[in-house]
Order: structure tokens, then sequence, then C-alpha cells
């Protein structure tokens, strides 16, 4: 009997939960003997999980090592990387991949036989570029990680075409792209009646404005309820938002639903709602897993200008994009759907949804691994 080649998958995630390293998990325990090594239990399919304790953080740097630019020492003395360092010392893999920039040297200096691929969920360097000492202390740290480590991957991903292009910029390599993109479903169109039923579900987080769709949805003209379903990441903000909704009837703070329900539970609705101001680099750039969870849910959709969202929004023609980020856009972008327009853009969801599906975005990870696999050594 062969033995089946073996892969890392590291991720400073936990990874059971982490949607997108789950895609990898998922597609390559078919075919390849996989360790996961990150926060939290095992994945499933997998034949070892190393599992970090939840105290070895993969950010606490050392502020007077970046004062004094000693990048390196900074580097290796994250707590998460001399943790999973030590715990994966002497091991040999065929190929692996290292979810984010802080994984990857981790990896590389494994030296798998037959490489790295560098999966980079957002473009590092400019993580918190609205904090301008967070830029001015932390931004030249990423890029000397960036530039030091990640460009010797034998492969890179990431997650929108800007951010694909940000990396080749700035440092050379030309990464492919991977979209977050949801998991095809089995669903169909619901009917559309009135009022149209607005929702977004995803993360309670003050910069995202969340209050600015609900302040739309109150202001619009035409009948439009709104109901959220959001995680409590920033608990005062979202008690904000409930009291909000108490004085509100039209808007509705939901609890989250856990991720394997999502899909049925957006499906009640008629429009999935995004409007993310791109206060940060990354934030201008995002293509979030919720405009395809939206999809699959067969919805249509309004956001505001985000350049990547919109190109999708408008290739498909399944929603409506507002003209700016302010709340009086939002508003005038909501009045524009009727009953007709919206179950236009939900029957081309539909239409579209195998294609925009996630199972389309693994193939690539699956085409380069491939590659890495069958390349001289």
């Amino acid at each position: 009997m062969t033995s089946r080649p073996t892969m890392l998958i590291l991720s400073y995630s936990p990874i059971a939960r982490d949607a997108r390293v789950l895609k990898q998990v998922s597609r390559f325990t078919q075919d390849f003997d996989v360790t996961t090594c990150g926060y939290g239990p095992a994945p499933e399919g997998v034949v070892e999980h190393i599992s970090m304790p939840d105290d070895q953080r993969y950010n606490d740097l050392d502020g007077k090592l970046i004062t004094l630019k000693h990048y390196r020492k900074a580097y290796w003395r994250l707590s998460a990387v001399k943790w999973s360092r030590e715990h994966l010392r002497g091991r040999r893999f065929d190929v692996a991949i290292a979810n984010d920039v802080e994984a990857v040297p981790v990896a590389v200096k494994l030296r798998p036989r037959r490489g790295v691929l560098a999966d980079l969920h957002e473009y590092s360097p400019r993580l918190h570029d609205d904090h301008q000492l967070w830029f001015q202390r932390i931004t030249p740290w990423f890029e000397w990680v960036v530039r030091r480590y990640v460009t010797k991957a034998n492969a890179w991903t990431t997650v929108s075409r800007g951010i694909v292009d940000e990396y080749e910029k700035n440092f050379g390599f030309r990464a492919e792209l991977v979209t977050n993109a949801a998991p095809l479903q089995q669903l169909e169109p619901q009917p559309v009646g009135e009022p149209i039923r607005l929702v977004h579900s995803g993360a309670c987080l003050r910069n995202r404005q969340l209050h600015v769709m609900a302040e739309a949805v109150d202001a619009a003209a035409v009948d439009v309820t709104l109901d959220f379903y959001l995680t409590a990441n920033d608990p005062p903000y979202l008690e904000e938002l409930k009291e909000y909704a108490g004085r509100s009837s039209r808007v509705t703070v939901h609890d989250p639903v856990p991720y394997a329900e999502l899909a049925d539970t957006l499906n009640a609705y008629d429009v999935g709602i995004h409007v993310l101001p791109p206060i940060n680099f990354n934030n201008k750039l995002a293509l979030p897993n919720k405009l395809f969870d939206y999809v699959q849910a067969r919805l249509g959709v309004v956001i505001g200008p985000s350049q990547e969202m919109e190109y999708y929004v408008d290739h498909y023609d399944i929603g409506v994009v507002a003209d700016d980020f302010t709340r009086e856009a939002t508003t005038a972008a909501i009045d524009r759907l009727d009953v007709e327009a919206v179950t236009g853009f939900k029957r081309r969801a539909h239409e579209n949804a195998e294609q925009l599906a996630g199972e389309r975005q693994v193939d690539v990870w699956e085409r380069i691994i491939g590659e890495l696999m069958t390349r001289r050594r």
C-alpha cells in the first residue's frame, strides 16, 4: 500500500471555526495526510492536530525591539511563533500551507520537500493603517517579514484582486486570487413581498459603522425592514444597536446563528446589505465572505462603492451600489429597490450561485498544490 503524501496546514487561528482554513482542510484531507497546527480543537479529517494554547499569541510584539528595529528578534520572539516552531521541530512534510504573514516564516524554515503555499488573508502591512502610530511602527516590521520570508514561499494566494496587485507592486511576487466564497447551497430564491426584507450578518465592530445602515433603512421612502445577526465583538456597540432597534419599527437585532445554519436563515430574506466604510486599506479592498453568503442564500445585495465588491455586483447584476458610504447615499440606494428589481437580483444570484461558489475557488489551491507536488525538487 502506497503511503499518502503529507501536508502541514499552519494557521494562528481557531482552525475548526476558521471558514477559509477549513476549506483547505476539507479539500486536502481527501488526498493527503494532513497535520494542522493552530488554536482550539482538531478539525475533522486530519491525522494530527497540534493544538496551541490560547495564551500563546501571534501578535504580542515586543515594543522595545520594534523601536530599535530589531525586526528579526521581534518576529521569532512572538509567543505563537516560538511555540509552534518548538512543537514542529524535526518534522518533515511534503508540502505546507501557511495562513497569513505571521505563519509563513515558520513554514519556510521547516523546508517542506515540495514547498510552501502562503495564503495571505489580507494585506498585512496596512492592516491598521487608520491608526497613525501603528502605521509608523508596525507597518515597517510587517514589510520586513514579507520581504525577508514571505517572498521565499513557492506560491501565494490572497483574497482580492486589489491585494494581489499590492503585493506584486511592493514585493514582486504575483499571488493568485482565491476569494472567500461560500460553499454552494442547494436553495431557491424566495418570493419577494412587502416590506422588502434586508439582512446583515457578521461581526459587530464600531469601525464598520453598522448604525449607518440602520439609520438609512429608517429614512427610506420604500417599505423595508432590516434584521441584523451579529457576533458580540464589541459588546457596548452591540448594546447601542439593540437600543436603537428598540426605538425603531424597522430594525431588529438578533443573536448570531451557527455558520451551518446561516444560508437557510438568510434565504428567508430578500436583500443582503453591507456598506463598509473604507477606513483603512484592507476595508477599501475588502471582498468579504458575506457577499458570497448572500449570493448562496439567493439574495440581492446593497453595498457601498467598495471596488472589489462593486465588480461582482455590477458584473453579475445582483444588486445596487450606493454612491458613497453615507447614510444619505445608502438611503438613496435602498430607495431604488422594488419587488420587480429585487426579484431580478435574486434570480441572477441563483443563476450564478454555482459559478460564484467556494468550490470553484478551492480548485485554485488544488491546482497550485498539484504543481508543487510534481515540480522538480
